[in-house]
């Protein structure tokens, strides 16, 4: 719970069993179990249990060393939810618990004095959609709690799920504008007050609002660099043809230029480190070109799924070289650099350059594939070199 007291002992106890009871319902029927988060709840539970003695043996072994109060959180959400998902020596993940997103506790305890001393240990987290001009109100209001908007995540940090519960409840008044902050702190304060005496209000209870959907949840942003892709769900327009092949470009420039960076970062011989600047800064410009011919010519690239699957392909082989370092991490950096830059080069002659149709991308390409050439050249001498 949000305090903890000699003289709240049995309402926190009452509080608890009355949490256990339900974890969301409708706003139209705050004094009904929503039969359905319980069902999700009851599907939660049965399907984190499904782990094996070994397993669970290994959790509870994990939170016999955390401290008190942690572990007592632990165990309460072990009791409602099942086993854990996630597990680590200082933290349990439940995903997907009845209407949250994920719960989780830590081995970690943050004082925190609203409404009154008490230490923070439980995360509660949902999807929702919380608008700019309102995010300074919810920390404003209640200073554990944390936004994510690009993944349309609202989490409220506690130490008992009923109170992080009244957070989201109250964030959500705060949002819609049925309360001000300072109505909703008045009104958290009067709520535990209430749960103390054994009435926990339906603010405490559950929800008293359906979480978003993540579609609905989820806030991309907008590009601030001039030129820049556009996913293909946003576009406008041309999808293909040279609004595809930009992006194209543009994607493999940016590939470039993290594994360049990454590389740079290693401990190399000059040559290959030297060769690794200069690839950052080569891919750097050709990108800011790429963007600028797009502007140019009126047409923005669009990350169409093709390209994505380009980018994915760059960050499949970078995991691959993250590990190693030194001699092994310049063999295989230089392998990797003549593969994709033999790759691309196929790809320039064989699809990009016969599908553009625009005068000033093709240009651009025929500059980029001298480019291209120019560092496979270079990353086959360094090989030979070695």
């Amino acid at each position: 719970m949000k305090t903890r007291n000699p003289l709240s002992t049995l309402a926190a106890a009452m509080a608890t069993i009355a949490c256990l009871a339900t974890v969301g319902c409708d706003a139209n029927k705050n004094s009904q179990v929503d039969k359905t988060d319980a069902v999700t709840a009851q599907s939660t539970a049965s399907a984190a249990d499904a782990r094996s003695p070994r397993e669970q043996a290994s959790v509870d072994s994990i939170i016999a060393g955390w401290a008190d109060r942690p572990r007592l959180g632990a165990q309460q959400m072990i009791k409602k939810y099942g086993q854990p998902q996630d597990v680590t020596d200082m933290k349990l993940v439940w995903h997907n618990p009845g209407p949250f997103k994920k719960i989780a506790v830590m081995n970690l305890e943050t004082p925190h004095d609203f409404p009154m001393p008490h230490v923070d240990y439980m995360e509660h987290t949902i999807l929702y959609s919380v608008p700019a001009d309102k995010l300074a109100d919810l920390l404003v209001f209640d200073g554990s709690s944390t936004i994510n908007r690009t993944t349309g995540e609202l989490t409220a940090r506690c130490d008992l799920e009923g109170h992080n519960v009244l957070t989201l409840n109250l964030d959500h008044d705060i949002v819609t504008g049925k309360k001000t902050v300072a109505e909703a702190r008045k009104a958290f304060g009067e709520m535990v007050q209430q749960e103390m005496m054994g009435k926990p209000p339906a603010y405490i209870t559950a929800l008293q609002f359906k979480p978003a959907t993540e579609t609905a949840a989820m806030f991309s942003d907008e590009p601030v660099i001039p030129g820049s892709p556009l996913r293909a769900a946003d576009a406008k327009g041309e999808q293909t043809g040279d609004a595809e092949i930009l992006a194209t470009v543009a994607i493999i420039d940016r590939n470039e230029i993290t594994a360049a960076s990454e590389a740079q970062g290693k401990t190399l011989s000059a040559p290959v480190m030297d060769y690794a600047k200069m690839l950052n800064q080569h891919h750097g410009m050709n990108m800011a070109e790429t963007l600028k011919v797009g502007q140019q010519i009126g047409t923005t690239p669009v990350i169409t799924a093709k390209v994505d699957e380009i980018s994915k392909k760059g960050g499949k082989v970078l995991a691959t070289l993250v590990p190693l370092d030194g001699a092994e991490f310049e063999r295989a950096y230089l392998d990797a650099m003549v593969k994709d830059h033999t790759e691309v080069l196929a790809m320039l002659d064989n699809e990009l350059l016969k599908a553009a149709s625009n005068d000033s991308v093709k240009a651009h390409l025929a500059k980029t594939r001298t480019a291209i050439a120019d560092h496979l050249a270079k990353a086959t001498a360094l090989q030979g070199n070695r």
